[in-house]
Order: C-alpha cells, then sequence, then structure tokens
C-alpha cells in the first residue's frame, strides 16, 4: 500500500523532532550516506579529464618518485 503526503519542510523537521534518539540517529547516517555519495560523486566529475595520457601521468609520477627518492637519500 502506497500513500503520497504533501509535507513541507518545517513538517518534516516537526516529525523528525519528536522521533526517539536512537531513530534520529539512523536518519542522520543515512542522509550523511547519500550527501557523501553525492560529493564523491562531483568531485570525481571534477578530476575526470581526457586530456592526460597514460604517458603524461606516468612521466609525473616517477618524478615524484624520484624527488622522494632524493630528498631520502640527501640527509
Amino acid at each position: 500500500m502506497d500513500a503520497n503526503m504533501n509535507l513541507t519542510f518545517s513538517q518534516i523537521l516537526e516529525l523528525i523532532r519528536n522521533l526517539p534518539g536512537d531513530q534520529k540517529i539512523k536518519i542522520s547516517q543515512e542522509l550523511e550516506k547519500e550527501t557523501i555519495g553525492a560529493k564523491l560523486t562531483e568531485l570525481l566529475k571534477a578530476f575526470r579529464t581526457d586530456k592526460l595520457s597514460m604517458d603524461e601521468i606516468t612521466a609525473e609520477v616517477e618524478q615524484v618518485r624520484q624527488d622522494l627518492y632524493e630528498k631520502r637519500t640527501s640527509h
């Protein structure tokens, strides 16, 4: 059985405020999961690019490794 209700944000907030603490925590955890997922998707989209070739990525990784090696051996 499905039911649809039109509730305002204030009404939803009031319902949540009247819940027991453990149910508030569950709601908070579910909202956090949803938010983290959305933020991660947005972050991944921001860094997605077709402009770098695998050779460029490999060269950059090798340069960073070389820099780290030089720092370790110079002390």
